[in-house]
C-alpha cells in the first residue's frame, strides 16, 4: 500500500483525507500519462460514481483535471464499478475511474482507477501518481487550444452494460422471487432492470439513495434486514450489494446468510461439473474460511490463497490462467465474463444454477461446511496502523493464541487496506473458545494502537 492508495484506491473522509485538490491532480496525472500512450487520437477516460453526496464534487474535479491535460472524459453518472470496467473494455477507453468508498459510510469516498483492460491500476503507475501528489515530479503541462479535452454525457454506456448482463444468462428466472438490497448505492440504478429483464419477480429494498444513506444499516455489510425481508415475504432468495455493487452476498429461502465463500464454492462446483473450471483451481485469500479448503480437497480442486484484496485475487488468476476467485466479503471474479468483482453478475450466476439444478439455495450451500469464525474490527489511529507491524506485544499475543489453538484453528490479525481498522479474525472448532480468544487479542490491539 502507498501513502494515499490502499488495496482499493485512494480512500478517506471527503474533504479531510481526500480533497477536491487531490482529485483534480489525479485527473491531471491520468490525462497526461495515458495521453502519451492513447489508443486513438487522444486519451479517452470513463468516470462513474456512487450515490454519496461528495461523489458529485469529485466527479467534476476529476473531469476538470483530465480535460485540462487533454483527455476526453465520458460520464456514466451513478453506476457500478463493474460497469466502468466493462465500458473501458468495450468502448476502447484508455482508463477509467470509479468514485466510491465501496462499503464505507457516506462521509468517506474514494477514487478507484482502472487501466485500459478494466483491471485495477498497476502499482508502478500508482507510485508515479503519488509522486505527483507530493510534488516530487515536474509540473504537468496544460493542454492548449484544440488539445483541451471535452466532457460528455455517456449514460448510454451504463445501459449497454445492463444489456450485457442480461445476455449472459442462459435461461429465464421466471418463478423465482428475488429480494434485492441495493444498499442505497450504485445498484439502485442497475439491479432491478437486470433481474426484471431476466424474468424474476423482484422485491427491492434500500433503493432510495439521498446522498447520506448509502450502506446505512443495509447492503452486504448489514444483512439482517434482508434476512428478515426474505423470510417475511417467502422469497426464493435475497441478494445484497455494497455501495458500488462489486460485491454480492446472498440469503437463502429461510433467511440464512450465504457468504462469498459459499457462493464461490457453488459456482466452482457448477463450473467443474460443466467442464469449464480452468486448471481445476479456485483462488481465495488468507481470510477464506478453512471449510472452503476442505471443500476443495473433497472435490479434487486446487485452492490458491493470496493476500486480502480482490486486486491480488485477480493478479493470481491472470498470471496462472484461472477463471474463478474471490473473497468471503462477496467480491467474486468470474474472469470469463468480467475483470472485476460484479455483484449483479454473481447473483445472476447463482440464480442460473438454481434454475438449472432445480435446487433451493439452502440445498446448494450444503456443498460446504463452514468452520466457526469470529471477526472483530478494532478502530485504530493513523499512527497505530503504521506501528502495528513493529509492535512486539501484539506479535506476542498472536503467538500465544496460535499456541493455544494448535491445529484446531488459526488467528489472523491484519491492517485494513480501506479503513482505519485492524481486523482480528479467529477460526476454530469451538465457537466459545475462539470468541474468548478473539476478545483477548482485540483488547491488546486496542490498548496498543487506539
Amino acid at each position: 500500500m502507498g501513502k494515499y492508495f490502499g488495496t482499493d484506491g485512494f480512500r478517506g473522509e471527503a474533504n479531510v483525507d481526500l480533497t477536491v485538490e487531490h482529485a483534480y491532480k489525479v485527473g491531471r496525472f491520468l490525462g497526461w500519462y495515458y495521453g502519451k500512450q492513447a489508443k486513438g487520437d487522444r486519451c479517452r477516460v470513463v468516470i462513474g460514481k456512487d450515490t454519496r453526496r461528495s461523489s458529485y464534487m469529485f466527479e467534476y474535479s476529476l473531469a476538470a483535471g483530465l480535460t485540462a491535460s487533454g483527455a476526453d472524459t465520458y460520464l456514466l453518472h451513478v453506476t457500478t464499478t463493474p460497469s466502468v470496467s466493462h465500458v473501458i473494455r468495450t468502448e476502447d477507453c484508455d482508463c477509467g475511474i470509479m468514485i466510491s468508498a465501496s462499503h464505507n459510510p457516506y462521509y468517506d469516498n474514494g477514487i478507484k482507477v482502472m487501466n485500459g483492460n478494466g483491471e485495477k491500476l498497476e502499482e508502478s503507475v500508482i507510485t508515479e501518481i503519488e509522486k505527483y501528489l507530493d510534488g516530487e515530479m515536474e509540473e504537468i503541462p496544460l493542454a492548449k487550444r484544440e488539445n483541451i479535452g471535452r466532457t460528455q454525457d455517456f449514460a448510454a454506456g451504463r445501459n449497454r452494460y445492463i444489456g450485457y448482463l442480461i445476455s449472459i444468462a442462459t435461461r429465464s428466472f421466471k418463478g423465482k422471487k428475488v429480494g434485492l438490497d441495493c444498499s442505497n448505492g450504485s445498484a439502485s440504478s442497475v439491479a432491478k432492470s437486470v433481474f426484471d429483464a431476466l424474468g424474476a419477480d423482484t422485491y427491492v429494498i434500500n433503493d432510495k439513495p439521498d446522498g447520506l444513506n448509502i450502506n446505512r444499516d443495509c447492503g452486504s455489510t448489514h444483512m439482517s434486514k434482508l434476512q428478515k425481508y426474505v423470510r417475511e415475504h417467502k422469497l426464493s432468495c435475497g441478494l445484497a450489494f455494497d455501495g458500488d455493487a462489486d460485491r454480492c452476498l446472498a440469503v437463502d429461502e429461510s433467511g440464512n446468510l450465504v457468504d462469498g465463500d459459499y457462493l464461490i464454492a457453488i459456482c466452482a462446483n457448477d463450473m467443474k461439473q460443466r467442464g469449464v473450471l480452468k486448471k481445476n483451481a479456485v483462488v481465495g485469500t488468507i481470510m477464506t474460511n478453512m471449510g472452503f479448503n476442505k471443500f476443495c480437497e473433497e472435490n479434487d480442486m486446487h485452492f490458491v490463497s493470496t493476500k486480502v484484496g480482490d486486486r491480488y485475487v485477480l493478479e493470481a488468476m491472470m498470471q496462472e490462467g484461472y477463471n474463478i476467485g474471490g473473497e468471503q466479503s462477496g467480491h467474486i471474479i468470474l474472469l470469463d465474463y468480467a475483470t472485476t468483482g460484479d455483484g449483479q453478475l454473481s447473483g445472476a450466476m447463482i440464480l442460473s444454477i438454481m434454475k438449472r439444478t432445480g435446487e433451493k439455495l439452502s440445498q446448494l450451500a450444503k456443498i460446504m461446511e463452514r468452520l466457526p469464525q469470529v471477526l472483530i474490527n478494532v478502530k485504530v489511529s493513523r499512527e497505530g496502523k503504521l506501528s502495528f507491524y513493529t509492535d512486539r506485544e501484539i506479535k506476542a499475543e498472536i503467538e500465544r493464541v496460535s499456541e493455544i489453538l494448535g491445529d484446531r484453528g488459526r488467528i489472523l490479525v491484519r491492517v485494513s487496506g480501506t479503513e482505519p481498522l485492524v481486523r482480528v479474525m479467529l477460526e476454530g472448532e469451538n465457537l466459545e473458545e475462539i470468541q474468548n480468544l478473539a476478545e483477548e487479542a482485540a483488547q491488546v490491539v486496542r490498548e496498543r494502537l487506539a
